[in-house]
């Protein structure tokens, strides 16, 4: 398995459009968005700022709720 690196906002929203997500609001530089079975999650849309590996990691495992190769694969 690859080691996690830092990834753009950019590339990660599209992850989660492909996941079923929706986009439901934004505020400032944040993303919400918005799954049918009720599950949510906000990305820090920060032009030329990656999202970092700890911020993503959590993102995977407790919102996402796929593993990291099914993430890479998404990529």
């Amino acid at each position: 398995m690859p080691k996690l690196k830092p990834v753009p906002a950019e590339k990660l929203i599209k992850v989660i459009l492909k996941l079923g997500f929706r986009k439901a609001r934004q505020k400032g530089s944040h993303i919400s968005f918005e799954h049918e079975d009720g599950r949510t999650i906000v990305i820090p849309f920060h032009k030329n700022k990656p999202v970092k590996v700890g911020l993503l990691n959590q993102m995977i495992k407790r919102e996402l709720k796929i593993s990291r190769e099914e993430f890479f694969k998404m990529l």
